[in-house]
């Protein structure tokens, strides 16, 4: 079989132009390996896999594979399984260095992009106040599917206390606590964290003495995985189980989300 000659120069500006290998192969009646040869040849740096199909897609060569369909519980779980694995099997210096690179993104913002995100951070903030964090909500959510009825952010349960109680089950006793991390950790500094614990100590003591089963979810990651929230929801159902059931060995659980 006789090969066609090829321009290398068309060639090189048709790929540099958004060309596909399979297009200009196409085009010039050949395979896109010779293509990929050429470019190689001539110094060309060639698209990876990720940037192709971006290409591909913005140009309207293929389809994306998951427009107009929404993906089923298992797809979202399987791929967010996949990336805390991800995450986790990562080396220490590979962390550093993606934390070490979004550093250098904010650097690299203008005043103008900083101050953006910033008042989208405040904005989460103040939702998050109203509304509850996004860990709350969907532990509101399961509560809700499982059957149980609860009451939300309740401020009478204990006369003359000034506690708001994140959830509560009125039919189990049962009091759900969601802690962010200025519960336990000193983002706010030493002397934010410490009265934040006194208080929390106090509550805890109050709310034991008149007989309330007390669950503690410690949130202490940023992530809302679906397999984290699967986690949590089976520690949750096992919890709430022993309470309805009487089998539960301590009035205060601690469960950890991280």
């Amino acid at each position: 079989m006789t090969k066609t000659n090829l321009n290398k120069t068309e060639v090189i500006q048709a790929y540099k132009d958004g060309e596909s290998t399979y297009d200009i192969a196409r085009k010039n009646n050949t395979n896109p390996n010779r293509i990929r040869r050429l470019l190689k040849k001539e110094g060309v740096k060639l698209r990876s896999k990720a940037e192709a199909q971006k290409n591909a897609l913005e140009k309207g060569n293929v389809e994306h594979p998951t427009k107009g369909r929404k993906r089923t519980k298992e797809e979202r779980l399987a791929i967010s399984h996949s990336a805390v694995r991800y995450w986790n099997n990562m080396d220490e210096a590979e962390k550093e260095k993606r934390r070490k690179q979004a550093e250098a993104n904010w650097k690299k913002m203008t005043p103008a992009q900083r101050e953006d995100m910033r008042k989208k951070g405040n904005a989460q903030i103040r939702k998050a106040a109203i509304e509850g964090s996004k860990l709350e909500r969907e532990v509101q959510k399961f509560l809700a599917g499982a059957g149980y009825r609860f009451q939300a952010h309740k401020k009478d349960l204990i006369p003359q206390k000034n506690y708001e109680i994140d959830l509560y089950i009125p039919a189990l006793r049962t009091i759900i606590e969601i802690d962010g991390l200025s519960h336990f950790a000193p983002i706010w500094g030493e002397k934010a964290l410490r009265k934040q614990v006194g208080f929390d100590t106090e509550k805890d003591g109050v709310l034991l003495s008149k007989g309330y089963q007390l669950i503690r979810i410690e949130n202490r990651s940023s992530s809302m995985a679906l397999s984290k929230l699967a986690q949590l929801e089976t520690d949750l159902v096992q919890v709430l189980t022993q309470i309805s059931e009487g089998t539960i060995d301590s009035q205060l659980k601690v469960i950890t989300y991280e």
